[in-house]
């Protein structure tokens, strides 16, 4: 801390702040970069510089950082109901619109909504669900997920136990027993040479057989999968996978569950990314974009093959044990409304595409006269930008160069921010963007690219496994 001011606001956030997915060594020598407000797609520092926010915050700020309705929609909201909750047979009149509205764009036919606070009590209300789901029907033993390597499911136990990263499971003595992990359906860095898409899906499917038979399908619950891996590199799996994956668990009686966290409201290019990548699950999982994170409000879909065991579970009289004292929180609720609201006056569905069209295109014309970029892929305005040290044959560079992390630096002199995911860099902007904020964020790639690009020549790679 010794380059820090003393007294200072980074001084003091480093005396009294505990952050996320930071190193602390480092955090204590270097300290925050404090922001201070936002306009639209755009944040701002403590020192008033500005910034083109192109991963939405943490995927999340669907309707960028100062939304004039959303913030009425809140003022009201606390005018009328600071607080109330949903046990014990009430609730706050607001949520019964939101989970109206919810069900009428739900992806799974005759779903009810349940609401959470977060995308990792949304996910692991999906596991719970499943456990009773399967009790109720006589099937007690299945209690095992399979979940996805460099999948992103959240960070509470459960949850983060799904996660297929390291990173989320070292610290902790996770992932828990009975928590699986399958392959990433990865086309750019999992088919093997000679491989067509359609023989890498085929492998897939039957590798995940296996895996259900060694475990024994009697044991197993669900399987959990976000339709476009976000975290982890933003992946998007090849066509058919999903078809495919899903014949193997429907024969075995698994649970299928999307995470449509940081994938549902727009992003992808549809309502939900489950339409994007033709997944059928029986529960989904919402947050993020439900709100533009004006609120920390989430929400689990379920089917009716699972409300009906829930019922049979709890016929004899007694409570179902599960709840958050926020759930169906009344502002939250309005929030969300209100975002809901927004999402179909700009025809959300349709202006993601056509700015994730042009996002998409631009990056692809300034990979084409680079020498480091590998991959562009991404659908709606989720794309992510794989660095290599060689294109040709997709050799990765040493992690010890930490590329991606270059990248980063360098995009932030330069007033824009991403997401380094290993050395794939990702761009996730606010749902608002338009041309001129695309461009914008094109023109900053470029130099930010050229930069890096430059400091690479001679650098040797990796052989990619």
């Amino acid at each position: 801390m010794a380059k820090l001011k003393p007294n200072s606001a980074e001084a003091r956030d480093v005396l009294f702040h505990l952050h996320s997915q930071t190193n602390p060594d480092l955090h204590a020598e270097v300290g925050p970069l404090i922001m201070t407000h936002g306009e639209g797609i755009h944040v701002f520092d403590a020192g008033g510089k500005r910034y083109v926010e192109a991963m939405a915050g943490l995927w999340c700020a669907s309707l960028g950082f100062s939304h004039a309705r959303l913030k009425a929609a809140a003022a009201a909201a606390y005018d009328r109901f600071g607080y109330y909750h949903s046990f014990n047979h009430k609730t706050p009149d607001i949520a019964i619109d939101l989970a109206e509205q919810l069900v009428a764009l739900s992806p799974i036919p005759e779903a009810q909504a349940y609401f959470a606070t977060s995308g990792s009590e949304a996910t692991e209300t999906m596991v719970k669900l499943a456990w009773v789901y399967h009790a109720a029907r006589g099937e007690p033993g299945r209690r095992k997920v399979i979940a996805r390597d460099r999948g992103f499911h959240g960070s509470t136990i459960a949850a983060a136990s799904m996660c297929g990263l390291p990173r989320m499971h070292r610290e902790f003595g996770l992932p828990l027993p009975g928590f699986l992990h399958t392959h990433c359906p990865d086309p750019y860095r999992g088919m093997r040479p000679g491989e067509t898409e359609a023989d890498f899906v085929k492998r897939l499917a039957g590798d995940l057989e296996a895996m259900i038979l060694a475990e024994g399908p009697e044991t197993i619950a669900a399987f959990i999968a976000e339709p476009i891996n976000a975290g982890g590199g933003i992946v998007v799996p090849p066509k058919g996978y999903f078809a495919a994956m899903e014949t193997v668990l429907r024969r075995h009686g698994i649970l299928i569950l999307a995470d449509e966290v940081v994938c549902g409201f727009g992003r992808t290019g549809n309502w939900f990314g489950c339409q994007t990548v033709g997944m059928t699950p029986d529960m989904a999982a919402l947050a993020k974009g439900l709100s533009s994170s004006y609120f920390p409000i989430s929400a689990v879909l379920l089917g009716r093959p699972v409300r009906e065991a829930l019922a049979a579970m709890n016929r004899a009289g007694e409570l179902f044990g599960h709840g958050f004292t926020n759930s169906a929180h009344p502002v939250g609720a309005a929030i969300a409304l209100e975002t809901l609201a927004v999402y179909r006056e700009m025809d959300v569905v349709a202006h993601v595409r056509a700015m994730g069209a042009r996002l998409k295109a631009g990056l692809q014309a300034i990979a084409a006269s680079s020498a480091i970029v590998g991959d562009v892929r991404g659908e709606g305005l989720m794309i992510g930008v794989e660095l290599v040290a060689d294109p040709a044959s997709r050799t990765a560079f040493a992690p010890g160069l930490k590329i991606g992390g270059r990248f980063d630096a360098t995009a932030l002199e330069n007033g824009l921010i991403i997401r380094a995911m290993g050395d794939t860099i990702g761009f996730c902007p606010p749902l608002i963007i338009d041309e001129t904020g695309v461009d914008a964020i094109l023109d900053l790639t470029a130099r930010t690219l050229a930069t890096v690009e430059a400091t690479c020549a001679g650098r040797t790679g990796q052989a990619a496994e």
